[in-house]
């Protein structure tokens, strides 16, 4: 429950001190004045019951320490030691010198609390506050993504079907403990008799063990549905361990699937390759080219469609926005028809597209072009005018395969202009894409000026991306699961956007020297309370604009 008022506490001291210590050109002071975090006190109530529990913690205070945290890449203990003794930070929080910080555990209850949509609403309100001024323009949106490795070690296949039984059985135990004891000795048993096999023999073992266990444990759970205590959190932990069971048995049986789970403590976590193979997820990020801030982001799994996001992306501004984006650049990986088509559509998106069309070598042989297609009646005609309808769907289904008689192309005088090598059962196979029209409109417009010079702006996303990585540790998921992870990244993208912001709007001063301590306090002897301050303060110290902390000791 909210308290009625969370007005600063703040004395005549306190004013004078922050005046003092904290310099006029002090990053924190910019961001201040310019980012207006009370206009999401509204709505972080909603989050909060109206009538129940003790008065709680300020939630702009501890929205604002999350921002403190991302910016400085501290942990929760960490921000609430430094806005203890910091005094920029003090300022910026509104807290005045013999205030109370929460403790550190609050803020991970806040995190939840808020939850993931909480934080996107708060990410798209500070996108908000850079169009009222005027910064985010609609004229081209910037789309790339960057791998983030999960907060997880990936066991091998063999430990993580170990794992998954010793779960389930742990979830089981308040519901039957003889059978899972009895269970954990027939687990026990194998290991030992299959100590001396292969490790894939040893897994096969393991994993008919566990599917044993999810029959049985299924049946108990449709036994005790109409159990009373079935909405308990144990009863949550049973079903969900059962679910995940299942997943992990699915995935053994079709062992060149592409959506495993590699690991228990993150079960949404994926292994994917961006460069390199990972385990983790996909940062997605859509900017604006003109101010350089992040107007959209996602966060996939590691094997997500990330040029299908775009369209997520686009669409989500627009919505909450209510703008309309003129024109996506995005990498080869959107080089894809019915992606182009979707984007294109004048009753959808309506972008115009800027994609480096994906190239192929010329061929000395008649390609699609020389071959005659009638898509009215279904029918294709070669260069040596053979008719034929004989067609399927391709693997992908992107297109039509036709084929011609083996007989007929083995008898044609211009098999050596149209095959290299005639198979030996069928004769020359050719597929129509469905999206030929997309994709030679793709290729014709890489050559145009307009073209070029929208490539030239495209690498502002990827040092984007870099900042993110280098400046805010974005190569880590700090937390598990994907929203957690989304928390994160949003949390990182609103702090981007504020630098952004802060450099975009502020007047820059001239330079000049920093004031030492003992020249800007009055040559007259203070008074006996801000003496008292400035020794509870401890030292002299300031923070330069870009946010590193450096200390002087009292003289």
């Amino acid at each position: 429950m909210l308290r009625a008022n969370y007005a600063p506490q703040l004395s005549e001291q306190d004013h004078e001190i922050f005046e003092q210590l904290v310099p006029r050109e002090h990053y924190l002071r910019q961001v201040k004045s310019m980012v207006d975090f009370e206009r999401y006190r509204t709505a972080m109530a909603a989050c909060y019951s109206p009538n129940e529990g003790r008065g709680a913690d300020d939630p702009v205070l501890l929205l604002k320490l999350g921002f403190l945290q991302t910016h400085y890449n501290l942990s929760d203990r960490e921000v609430i030691a430094q806005a203890q003794v910091n005094v920029a930070f003090r300022f910026f929080l509104d807290l005045g010198l013999r205030e109370s910080l929460p403790h550190p555990s609050l803020l991970t209850v806040f995190r939840t609390r808020l939850g993931v949509d909480m934080y996107a609403q708060i990410f798209d309100g500070v996108v908000a506050q850079a169009r009222a001024a005027g910064l985010v323009k609609d004229r081209l949106r910037l789309k790339d993504a960057t791998h983030v490795i999960a907060n997880v070690a990936v066991p091998a296949t063999l430990r993580l079907v170990a794992q998954t039984r010793q779960r389930l059985l742990e979830a089981a135990e308040p519901w039957a403990g003889q059978q899972v004891a009895a269970e954990r000795a027939k687990a026990e048993a194998i290991h030992v008799a299959t100590i001396d096999l292969t490790d894939a023999e040893r897994l096969l073992h393991r994993v008919e063990h566990l599917r044993h266990i999810v029959e049985w444990i299924d049946t108990l759970v449709g036994t005790l549905e109409a159990a009373p205590d079935n909405t308990s959190a144990a009863w949550l932990t049973l079903t969900k361990a059962l679910a995940l069971a299942g997943r992990v048995l699915t995935d053994r049986d079709n062992p060149q699937g592409g959506d495993r789970v590699v690991s228990l403590h993150d079960p949404e976590a994926r292994n994917g390759r961006h460069g390199a193979f990972f385990t983790g997820y996909l940062l997605d990020v859509a900017m604006d080219a003109d101010s350089q801030i992040i107007t959209a982001l996602d966060v996939l799994p590691a094997n997500g469609d990330e040029a299908a996001d775009a369209t997520a992306l686009i669409t989500h501004e627009e919505t909450v926005h209510g703008n309309d984006v003129q024109t996506l650049s995005i990498d080869k990986a959107g080089f894809r028809g019915d992606l182009l088509r979707a984007w294109k559509d004048p009753n959808g998106l309506a972008l115009n597209v800027v994609v480096p069309p994906i190239l192929t070598e010329p061929s000395p042989y008649f390609t699609v072009a020389n071959f005659c297609h009638d898509a009215d009646q279904g029918t294709l005609t070669c260069p040596g005018h053979v008719v034929t309808a004989r067609r399927m769907r391709n693997r992908v289904d992107t297109g039509w395969t036709y084929s011609f008689p083996h007989a007929t192309c083995q008898a044609c005088s211009l098999q050596g202009q149209c095959l290299e090598k005639l198979p030996r059962t069928s004769g020359r196979m050719v597929v129509i894409n469905d999206y030929a029209a997309e994709y030679a409109a793709a290729r014709e417009q890489a050559q145009t000026p307009a073209f070029r010079q929208v490539r030239r702006e495209h690498p502002a996303i990827e040092r984007k991306l870099a900042e993110i990585v280098r400046q805010h540790d974005g190569r880590q998921a700090r937390y598990r699961g994907r929203d957690r992870t989304r928390i994160q990244y949003l949390l990182t993208g609103l702090v981007v956007n504020v630098k952004r912001m802060v450099r975009l709007l502020r007047s820059a001063p001239p330079p000049k020297r920093p004031t030492p301590l003992r020249d800007a306090i009055p040559a007259q002897r203070p008074s006996t309370a801000l003496a008292a301050s400035l020794h509870w303060v401890g030292s002299a110290f300031a923070m330069r604009w870009n946010g590193h902390v450096s200390y002087r000791s009292s003289p």
